[in-house]
């Protein structure tokens, strides 16, 4: 088994820049502002597919489907690979924002959503917004929607490179401008946006707003969260999936942490090469399938790995 790479989707986003581009030199499709790279994706409208490799033209939904043992491993359930896998270039500030718990989400017609964050650049003074500030009740909260204050309910703080945070659905949140994102979280979609900043969307016109469905969803009781601190080399752990920070010396090896499961592997920083010779960069994504054989690091490497726990 050798490791599995995908083609990137590129989403055009009002906050969106060209990050991807600059940074890890990237194609873009043409010059427009594109705020997000989903590079692990299996949902109905939106399919990952193999770059090269005897799966080659293949979709991640296909092999989830027809080799879900032999690639994945034992044990794993659902229609659908359980993960969206993404890089988001925030060049401005993205909406105030929630997902809707699993209680609320289908009596709202939406998906439950547990995602992380690992900041991997950081412009000075760049921002998250977390949760709300201390005291700040609900009635204070839609009083502020209503006059447009809100944004000075909203706790914020401001990360360093290597930072990371688990955000649970229901808490309010938003990417400020400056910042490039990893994101692991539940194969869902649904946003809820409770302000946007006054600002016009991509056509000149206001983006939607969600507020009735967000103010379902959001925990008033989550007061000034702060970033997580790692436990070991384990930077989040949820019952959907695992992410724990590696730093590997010249020369060292890397592979699966059970060799019954798959795992997904992102370079932060370094170089990897397979035992065919592929070479894996700071920005790349990798299935590394059930049995493969281990990867090695041809500089010194940091990266994230992404795994399922057993249940």
């Amino acid at each position: 088994m050798q490791p599995i790479t995908f083609q990137p989707l590129y989403m055009n986003r009002v906050w969106g820049g060209r990050s991807l581009e600059t940074l890890y030199h990237r194609a873009l499709p043409d010059a427009q502002p594109y705020g997000e790279s989903w590079e692990l994706t299996d949902r109905p409208d939106e399919q990952s597919v193999v770059l090269d490799g005897p799966f080659a033209g293949q979709t991640l939904h296909e092999l989830w489907t027809d080799y879900r043992e032999d690639l994945f491993g034992t044990g794993l359930e659902g229609d659908r690979f359980p993960l969206l896998i993404k890089i988001l270039d925030a060049h401005h500030d993205l909406s105030l924002q929630v997902h809707p718990p699993a209680a609320l989400a289908e009596q709202l017609h939406g998906e439950p959503k547990t995602e992380m964050w690992f900041i991997a650049h950081a412009a000075p003074g760049a921002k998250l917004y977390l949760g709300l500030k201390d005291g700040t009740t609900r009635y204070q909260f839609e009083a502020a929607l209503a006059d447009g204050t809100v944004a000075d309910l909203v706790h914020a703080v401001i990360p360093q490179v290597g930072d990371s945070i688990l955000i649970p659905s229901g808490r309010l949140h938003a990417i400020g401008a400056g910042l490039l994102i990893y994101e692991i979280q539940q194969n869902s979609d649904t946003t809820y946006r409770v302000f946007d900043w006054n600002r016009l969307g991509l056509n000149g016109q206001p983006r939607p707003l969600h507020v009735a469905q967000s103010l379902q969803c959001i925990d008033f009781t989550d007061h000034q969260p702060s970033l997580d601190t790692p436990h070991g080399n384990t930077l989040a752990t949820c019952p959907f999936f695992q992410v724990d920070h590696l730093t590997l010396p010249l020369g060292d090896t890397i592979d699966n942490t059970a060799f019954d499961r798959f795992s997904i592997l992102t370079v932060i920083t370094g170089e990897l090469q397979s035992l065919e010779g592929h070479t894996f960069l700071p920005g790349d994504f990798l299935l590394l399938p059930r049995g493969a054989f281990p990867l090695t690091a041809t500089a010194q490497t940091t990266l994230l790995q992404t795994t399922i726990p057993k249940t």
